[in-house]
């Protein structure tokens, strides 16, 4: 983790014009996002919009017996708070921090009132939004065609570019609770993957040691899904492409 967390570590943010943003980081403050922090909860209002700059935030959907489901993840490329953005002022799902970090928090009525149609920021969370649009679609089809392996892989690799390190906090009763498998199943595929050398997991802790085996061990969601988002996210030079 960045000892000095800086705003234009947020992909979104890094692609303003100085003076775009320059205004709107006066608006911003810095938080921590401490494990299992609830950024907004299920069918309350969204009080603040967020910009992870190290971490990752999980989007899920809760079932009435308490069961949770992971729908979308998002981290330094993203923007937590797109309903609002989408000008709703709930939703029926939750954001909680699932990797520790740190996040520029704006107030919700300030980012309505600052995010215009004509700023750089506006369109790019529209490309954002697409973008996110796309990887829950693409991991939805992965959840339902591909194998716990697979999909173990696919998100341990999303979940390193998120943090931008070789280790992260990582408990197999999370992971199992975000893939939708029993915890016993998430014990045999890490089990199978450390013996092949790909990774080393004990304490809650996930060391990546073969970034490149993962990569091969994992479905084409992952590469789908991070070209998707270079393609809609690279550059503000892009904007009005699609």
């Amino acid at each position: 983790m960045s000892s000095s967390p800086e705003p234009r570590q947020n992909r979104l943010l890094a692609t303003l014009p100085d003076e775009e943003y320059e205004n709107f980081l006066f608006n911003l403050e810095l938080v921590t996002l401490e494990f299992k922090k609830i950024l907004y909860d299920v069918n309350q209002p969204i009080q603040y919009v967020y910009f992870p700059l190290y971490g990752v935030v999980s989007l899920v959907t809760i079932m009435e017996d308490g069961s949770i489901a992971e729908v979308g993840t998002v981290g330094n490329e993203g923007f937590v708070g797109l309903p609002v953005f989408l000008g709703a002022e709930q939703i029926p799902g939750q954001a909680f921090a699932q990797v520790p970090g740190y996040a520029m928090r704006m107030d919700t009525k300030v980012f309505k009132d600052k995010v215009k149609s004509e700023t750089v920021l506006f369109n790019m969370l529209q490309r954002y939004t697409q973008a996110l649009f796309n990887q829950i679609a693409q991991s939805a089809a992965c959840n339902r065609l591909h194998t716990i392996e697979e999909r173990f892989c696919r998100w341990v690799l999303m979940t390193q570019d998120r943090v931008q390190a070789d280790q992260f906090p990582l408990t197999q009763e999370f992971l199992s609770q975000m893939l939708g498998v029993r915890r016993a199943a998430v014990n045999k595929v890490a089990t199978t993957i450390q013996k092949a050398g790909l990774i080393q997991y004990q304490r809650g802790k996930m060391t990546i040691l073969d970034r490149e085996g993962i990569e091969s061990s994992s479905c084409e969601c992952y590469g789908i899904i991070k070209a998707e988002f270079e393609r809609l996210l690279n550059n503000q030079k892009n904007v009005g492409q699609v």
